[in-house]
């Protein structure tokens, strides 16, 4: 029996040694398509916190104001969010989780070239249970101190809950940054703090707060976010087309870099200066220290996976020899 019993170790090994450490643990860290066909549009991406694999998403324009979550494992849509409370939106180009598991949504964008005064900032709790259901939002007006822009951008800090959006300019544009809290009541005036060298189409914090990557059409940046003044640290690749959006993904060891249309694909790349993992005190991704997007899980598991192996071959062998 050692013949059968060597095959079927080499089957079983090859296996577990190969197994991507995603495969094993649904971290939402892989390419995925998003097949929902009322999901036409998809401006904006965030990673869930409190649902494995599931990422947020919405249509720049849509029949009322609703959030996706989409299941990235599969591609298809487990809940929509009709957010309540707020009034018809305009141009929806952002979405970005806050502290405490909120949602903030960014009504900021200027379809037809208007010039609004104010654009809109929604916040909501990411729902516990993901099913259809209707979810009140707080609704914030927003200003800039420098006049009417256009933005797809809106990010905010993972620490603090502050909010920060970059203006959309081909020629570059500047990260502004909202007051320390917003109010429901009044106008929230944002402030130009520093510039942001792309014609930016989304943003996102890493999980740690420590860095910010910023896409474009044609291309990324990625910024040490060094207390809010930037600190460029390399250029980002991205895949050509419509490219709107951009999100961390959960574990902070990939980027993940979404697209308009029917059926867009969610392309995840390697994140950044080794990521930015909420667990790691060096802002390095908690999957893998060089920044390879997985290397240690996929050891982990292959590690694991060898174990069960020995110990299968083990009780075999005395199986056959009782025989």
């Amino acid at each position: 029996m050692r013949r059968p019993l060597a095959i079927l170790a080499g089957v079983l090994l090859t296996g577990a040694l190969t197994l991507p450490a995603s495969a094993a643990d649904g971290a939402g860290n892989e390419d995925f398509t998003i097949k929902d066909p009322r999901i036409t549009e998809s401006s904006g991406l965030a990673a869930s916190r409190q649902h494995k694999g599931v990422y947020w998403t919405h249509n720049d324009q849509d029949t009322g104001a609703y959030l996706y979550a989409v299941d990235s494992a599969t591609g298809k849509t487990v809940a929509r969010i009709t957010m309540t409370g707020v009034g018809t939106p305009r141009d929806v180009e952002a979405i970005s989780m806050g502290p405490d598991n909120q949602l903030y949504v960014g009504d900021i964008g200027d379809n037809d070239g208007v010039e609004w005064p104010y654009v809109w900032v929604y916040r909501l709790p990411e729902p516990k249970v993901l099913k259809d259901q209707a979810v009140h939002a707080t609704q914030y007006v927003v200003k800039y101190s420098d006049g009417p822009r256009d933005a797809e951008s809106m990010v905010v800090h993972p620490k603090t809950g502050r909010v920060y959006i970059i203006d959309k300019q081909e020629d570059g544009g500047h990260l502004y940054e909202g007051p320390a809290k917003l109010s429901p009541s009044g106008a929230n005036v944002f402030e130009p703090t520093t510039p942001v060298d792309l014609w930016a189409t989304d943003a996102a914090f890493s999980p740690d707060g420590r860095r910010l990557v910023v896409r474009g059409y044609f291309g990324g940046l990625a910024y040490d976010w060094n207390g809010g003044k930037l600190k460029r640290l390399e250029r980002v690749s991205v895949p050509l087309g419509q490219g709107e959006s951009v999100s961390y993904s959960p574990d902070g060891s990939r980027i993940m870099l979404g697209s308009e249309g029917l059926n867009s694909t969610v392309v995840a790349k390697d994140a950044p200066g080794g990521g930015g993992s909420d667990g790691s005190s060096s802002g390095g991704s908690s999957a893998s220290s060089d920044g390879d997007g997985g290397t240690d899980g996929t050891l982990k598991v292959g590690a694991v996976a060898v174990v069960a192996v020995l110990v299968v071959l083990f009780a075999l062998r005395r199986l056959f020899r009782r025989a």
